[in-house]
């Protein structure tokens, strides 16, 4: 029952029995712990006095409210729910009332899973509110919302459309550029470009422009640069991005140094706020890691995941609003990928496990990120050299996605387990094509960057296992290319490597040396603990061909400690309960794990 429920509209103030009722129910639902049951048996007993139109309206809107909010009879809270949206539509001025009614009901239809019952009333909504600017900007981005929750983009893009202009209609500005970054978010993820860079520009200049209270004015800036900086990312342009990435961390620092302002907008439409400062600071932190994981910066990765998981755990404590959760397993699925490349393949399953149980929590979040739990499972199994069990996982994944770029992801890993099994090369021929799909010479699936690099590295570890060594070449130099374009370290330290490596075959060790040396340094840089066993493995066999008897001895025994810390780790991991997690391809995450007896994996490829 929100407190403008509360004070009653002067014709009801008039009678006292109501105002005394409203009175004792407030106390019980603010008590500590709130006495929901007494709140709701004084609401009733407003029924006994025959009240008159408005006052049975708003009881049974406070009623629905209380029900919805604090009980589980969402039969009873929705009976109350449409008695209010009835009766305040037969009474002239009562929006209030009739619209908070409306939206209400529709968020419980959509908990109840009757999106179809829920539209029309939301549609009727909008209709009538034309005249009330709060409550029809309100109604139409619920609307939208609820779209974009059954994916259908087209029409909540469209009404985003709607909101702006009515906003632009009624002098709101600032509405006018939460409705238009909204649209432009769901343009992005639709990955219609060519309608995102002059929507996105047409934002800038409004939110430059816009002068007001400067909390709503930052939470704008903060808004529109996040979806600049995501646009760079999804294109795997990790260095073209920074300029925007260090003004969004300037923008969260002057946010959090204001102090909120009590005044209330003097234009109705203008009281909304896309997120909480605190819900903010937490997305920047998350869009800083997705750019260390990109740029292979796994320590500033890894430092900056601890402070928003932190963060988000003090958040949580205090609001279940589901958008901590979204939060917590994307910056979770990027740790688990550093926890892969680092060498701490344990820590990584468990936090895959915590993924499982967040998303057991949440069907919705479970349907958004079941295609990427499978992929991190198949990249798991990869580094535990399970090598079926990772196709399995990649199959599953490719089954469950419709996005472009994490399909493309997927592919490329996949590509990845055939060369690595050796006798699957026609896996990626003719039969199914595999590496056609992903050929970065021609049609390639995606605008990103980083994934077009890592789809000629692909084809490079390709041509290089079939002996094709010149081809092997070109396109690990058109990796070394695009990689050092956009400072994807990880990409070049993996090329450097493999270059090294083709040069020792074709007894070049001069060229050799002169890849494998800045691969080692790179790869200790970021640190990647397979890009350096392999580059101890090369550094130790190319010091020996050329008689470097002290530096091969020094080369074997940092092979040796390498080899040491992945065997450790990985027999760590693979004795883990949470290790059965590779055998699961189908329905929802299992509940429990049962323990196993030791390793039951190969190590020959590890050593």
């Amino acid at each position: 029952m929100a407190a403008a429920a509360v004070v009653a509209p002067q014709a009801e103030a008039s009678e006292s029995w109501y105002l005394a009722l409203l009175g004792f129910a407030e106390h019980f639902r603010t008590s500590s712990p709130p006495k929901i049951r007494l709140c709701v048996h004084c609401l009733q007993a407003v029924f006994q006095f025959k009240p008159p139109q408005r006052i049975e309206a708003r009881t049974h809107l406070q009623l629905g409210s209380v029900l919805y909010h604090h009980t589980k009879n969402s039969e009873l809270a929705r009976q109350h729910l449409e008695k209010a949206w009835f009766i305040s539509q037969q009474i002239p001025q009562f929006e209030d009332v009739k619209f908070e009614a409306a939206s209400l009901l529709s968020e419980l239809y959509c908990q109840e899973n009757s999106v179809d019952a829920a539209k029309p009333l939301l549609r009727k909504a909008i209709q009538i509110s034309q005249q009330t600017p709060y409550w029809h900007c309100r109604l139409l981005f619920q609307l939208a919302q609820l779209h974009t929750l059954e994916k259908d983009l087209v029409s909540a893009c469209d009404l985003l459309g709607v909101g702006a202009e009515y906003a632009r209609v009624v002098g709101s500005e600032y509405t006018r550029a939460l409705f238009l970054l909204s649209k432009g978010m769901l343009l992005l993820m639709e990955r219609k470009l060519q309608e995102v860079h002059p929507l996105l520009t047409l934002c800038g200049q409004i939110v430059e422009n816009w002068q007001g209270n400067p909390i709503q004015k930052e939470s704008l800036r903060v808004f529109f640069l996040v979806l600049q900086v995501t646009h760079y990312l999804d294109a795997g342009q990790v260095k073209s991005v920074k300029p925007c990435l260090k003004q969004l961390q300037q923008c969260i620092q002057t946010i959090s140094t204001l102090h909120d302002d009590e005044i209330l907008p003097s234009n109705p439409a203008d009281l909304f706020h896309w997120l909480p400062k605190e819900h903010m600071c937490v997305l920047v932190y998350l869009v800083t890691v997705m750019h260390s994981m990109q740029a292979g910066y796994l320590e500033k990765a890894q430092k900056y995941t601890d402070k928003a998981l932190m963060q988000l755990e003090k958040l949580k404590m205090l609001d279940s609003s589901p958008i901590l959760s979204s939060f917590q397993v994307i910056l979770l699925e990027h740790i688990i990928m550093c926890r892969l490349v680092t060498g701490h393949k344990a820590t990584a399953l468990q936090e895959i496990s915590q993924v499982c149980q967040l998303c057991q929590q949440s069907p919705r979040l479970f349907s958004n990120h079941a295609a990427q739990l499978h992929t991190l499972l198949g990249l798991y199994c990869i580094s535990v050299n399970c090598m079926d069990n990772a196709e399995a996982q990649f199959t599953t994944a490719l089954r469950l996605t419709t996005h472009q770029e994490l399909w493309t992801f997927i592919v490329t890993n996949l590509a990845s387990v055939y060369i690595r099994e050796g006798n699957r090369h026609q896996d990626l021929g003719k039969d199914r094509g595999l590496l056609e799909r992903i050929n970065p010479d021609h049609n390639f699936p995606v605008s990103s960057h980083c994934l077009r690099a890592a789809a000629f590295y692909i084809r490079g570890l390709f041509s290089f296992f079939q002996g094709r060594y010149n081809e092997a070449k070109r396109f690990l130099r058109e990796t070394l290319k695009m990689s050092n374009a956009e400072d994807l370290n990880r990409l070049t330290a993996c090329s450097l490597v493999l270059l090294g490596h083709i040069f020792y075959v074709l007894g070049n060790h001069r060229e050799s040396n002169n890849m494998v040396v800045p691969a080692m340094q790179l790869a200790s840089k970021i640190p990647d603990m397979s890009v350096q066993l392999w580059s101890s493995a090369l550094l130790r066999d190319l010091n020996k061909a050329c008689g470097n008897t002290m530096d091969a001895h020094e080369a074997a025994q940092m092979h040796q400690n390498f080899s040491q810390q992945l065997l450790q780790d990985h027999i760590e991991a693979c004795s883990l309960p949470e290790h059965n997690l590779i055998t699961w391809t189908d329905g929802s995450p299992p509940v429990q794990f049962q323990a196993q007896n030791g390793p039951t994996t190969s190590l020959a490829s590890l050593l």
